[in-house]
């Protein structure tokens, strides 16, 4: 059972490094495309921009969901280092239990947005609600919460060969 779970957040973890990939990537080429339409075109586009907003929130929550996972978050952990070996222990419980807090917040009150929004659209793509716009706060509220959960109940996984891709480049070196 163990195995499978760490299985299926292994696929989850790709799934939001592909995600979060793709809207940098999709980014770097919109927003050339509006300055060139702007400058070189004379006429601007008016959805490069919204789209790259869009994009940059996409990113920001299942980027985060993966960079907790692999244990690249920013922590300020000098504090806790100087504390005694019980009370570091607590001190990493409580820090779980309030990212669970933070993540149930952001998944709950995410998707209250969303169906708040629903019905209205962007006024630069009036054929997207505002709601979609939104849902990445959500969905990313809940696979960090997952992602929590495993740390939690499983250990901390950011050994785990698909998530640290230095491991893949020291055995293609050996081979």
């Amino acid at each position: 059972m163990k195995n499978t779970v760490l299985r299926l957040n292994d696929m989850l973890y790709r799934v939001c490094i592909g995600i979060a990939g793709l809207s940098v990537l999709t980014m770097t080429l919109i927003i050339p495309w509006g300055i060139f339409a702007r400058y070189v075109l004379g006429s601007g586009s008016s959805w490069p921009e919204p789209v790259a907003i869009l994009l940059m929130v996409v990113f920001t929550f299942f980027g985060a969901a993966a960079s907790y996972r692999a244990g690249a978050h920013m922590a300020v952990s000098m504090a806790v280092e100087r504390m005694p070996p019980m009370v570091r222990k607590q001190a990493a419980l409580l820090v779980q239990v309030l990212m669970v807090v933070v993540c149930l917040f952001m998944a709950v009150k995410g998707f209250k947005l969303c169906a708040t929004t629903w019905n209205q659209f962007l006024g630069e793509m009036p054929s997207l609600r505002v709601g979609i716009s939104y849902l990445p706060i959500p969905i990313g509220g809940l696979v960090t919460l997952v992602f929590v959960l495993e740390k939690l109940f499983l250990g901390d996984q950011s050994h785990r060969r698909a998530v640290r891709f230095d491991i893949v480049e020291a055995s293609e070196e050996a081979v």
